[in-house]
């Protein structure tokens, strides 16, 4: 059963997930202007997908099922909405924002989203989260900049081993010096070596500034280079919850504003319970934009593009007056059209 292999997979996660999590704490006092425009970018995300499933596929519908109340920290009633959602989510965990159903088990679509049997009919489960990039310029600049890292180090490589620099690297440290005479395009991200500042004479001065030029460069292609999904830690405990309530398949979709791509939950878990992948197709941080909550960042590429093209929404400013005066500037995401891969989500998603 679907439930049971995902609370196997998190009870064998080195994450050591407390399936048992209470949300406490009290509720923040003051919206900023920030918080406003990521949610309504959100709420955004999650009417492209709404709407390109609804409109694309002829079996299934989509109905909106997560939360979402527009009230904000520091108006009226908010500590009670917060207090009410912080204690839904310790007794059935976090809803997704999508459920996805049978057209012939709804023929009128009608789903009462408060019925527990209306909503374990659901066959699929989304979370929809979103991202102020475009993908494809980012994999291009990427792509670039680790390219051009690679030539930097190639270059440098020539410049250590040829002439007189090479024979000095070779007597002052053989071993740096055998690392990079064997050091390929595919190996310099592995180069790891304590750079020495030898100063004497300018032949080594030369020496000392190409091997902080090479540590530079290697430094670059460490650097985390995908954009990425991102499941906070503490709501895999919640997803959990929910999914040992339900019993449906669930999923992570990510929107950019050129593209969408979606991976399932179980692969998620599967994913990160294998340490040979923590690096280059998921990390793990400390998300300052996310109120420092942990979050795993999976390499959006694992998933599979089930949104090929977004049409660019409209954007305009905003103002929300807070009870005692204070005035918010935001803003708001209007259009911008998802063209749904009906095969994708057919095969990956539904069929999965």
């Amino acid at each position: 059963m679907y439930k049971d292999d995902i609370l196997n997979l998190i009870q064998q996660s080195p994450l050591e997930i407390d399936t048992e999590i209470q949300m406490t704490g009290r509720p923040p006092t003051m919206a900023n202007s920030e918080f406003l425009t990521n949610k309504e970018q959100g709420d955004w995300a999650e009417q492209v997908v709404f709407k390109a499933i609804n409109d694309f596929s002829s079996e299934y519908f989509a109905v909106q099922y997560g939360r979402s109340d527009s009230i904000a920290a520091g108006e009226d009633g908010f500590a009670d909405f917060y207090m009410e959602y912080q204690s839904e989510l310790n007794t059935i965990g976090k809803r997704p924002d999508l459920l996805i159903f049978k057209l012939t088990d709804f023929p009128d679509r009608n789903v009462d989203i408060e019925n527990d049997e209306h909503v374990r009919k659901a066959i699929v489960a989304i979370e929809v989260r979103s991202s102020s990039f475009l993908i494809d310029k980012y994999t291009a600049f990427m792509d670039e900049r680790q390219q051009g890292a690679i030539k930097n180090c190639t270059d440098i490589r020539k410049n250590l081993l040829e002439g007189e620099l090479g024979n000095l690297l070779k007597r002052k440290n053989k071993t740096i010096y055998k690392l990079i005479l064997e050091a390929t395009n595919e190996t310099f991200k592995e180069l790891d070596f304590r750079r020495p500042s030898w100063s004497l004479t300018q032949e080594l001065r030369n020496l000392t500034e190409l091997l902080k030029g090479l540590k530079e460069n290697i430094k670059t292609l460490h650097k985390r280079d995908y954009l990425s999904i991102t499941p906070k830690m503490e709501d895999i405990a919640l997803v959990n919850r929910w999914i040992q309530k339900y019993n449906i398949k669930h999923f992570y979709l990510q929107v950019f504003f050129d593209k969408a791509y979606v991976i399932s939950f179980q692969d998620i878990l599967e994913l990160v319970s294998n340490d040979e992948n923590e690096g280059n197709n998921f990390s793990i941080e400390r998300d300052v934009k996310n109120q420092g909550k942990t979050t795993i960042k999976v390499n959006v590429k694992i998933g599979k593009e089930v949104i090929g093209k977004i049409d660019m929404p409209e954007h305009k400013a905003a103002m929300k007056e807070l009870a005692r005066g204070r005035l918010l500037f935001y803003v708001t995401f209007e259009g911008g059209k998802g063209y749904l891969d009906n095969e994708i989500l057919m095969r990956d998603v539904i069929n999965a």
